[in-house]
């Protein structure tokens, strides 16, 4: 059984790395992501409304027994993902194609929010302005997107890579 549970306040600074999906739409790739995050000891957060029902089924296939090793932290909506989101203190750093910085460019640190937009629309203008960094991973040029858990995995790695000591 996957272990949900809701946001509660006040969120304590200084959690360790985490990984936010915003309202996504398949839910292989979520629990995909969902199974990176038990196998590397990262939060999960998930922010409705999903394109699928949020549920322990929707994930199993992808995540299998890995899902029982994660945390993951429900949103009902983008306002309640900001609200838990400031009193974490933590920094929003959005992956988007039109992201400025590239991703092996920045610094990363212990609790910062990597998140993910939709697989059919990435994120809105909104979610764009409230993030500390907007991150884009470097593709060849004509080409439109890698797949969302694969940017989730490179993202994760460079900024684990950076952060974590052992």
């Amino acid at each position: 059984m996957i272990r949900w549970e809701t946001a509660s306040f006040p969120a304590i600074h200084g959690q360790p790395m985490q990984i936010a999906l915003f309202q996504p739409d398949i839910p292989q790739n979520t629990g995909t992501i969902l199974r990176l995050c038990a196998c590397m000891d990262t939060e999960a957060h998930i922010i409705e409304p999903a394109g699928f029902p949020v549920s322990d089924r929707a994930f199993r296939r992808a995540g299998m027994d890995y899902l029982d090793a994660v945390r993951i932290i429900h949103h009902a909506s983008w306002d309640h993902f900001e609200t838990w989101r400031r009193h974490a203190r933590a920094r929003l750093m959005v992956f988007s194609t039109h992201g400025s910085r590239p991703y092996l460019e920045v610094g990363y640190r212990p609790n910062d929010v990597l998140l993910f937009g939709r697989e059919s629309a990435g994120v809105p203008e909104a979610v764009m302005t409230a993030a500390d960094e907007r991150i884009v991973i470097p593709m060849a040029p004509g080409l439109r997107s890698l797949n969302v858990a694969v940017c989730a995995a490179m993202a994760l790695g460079e900024a684990l890579r950076q952060t974590r000591t052992a």
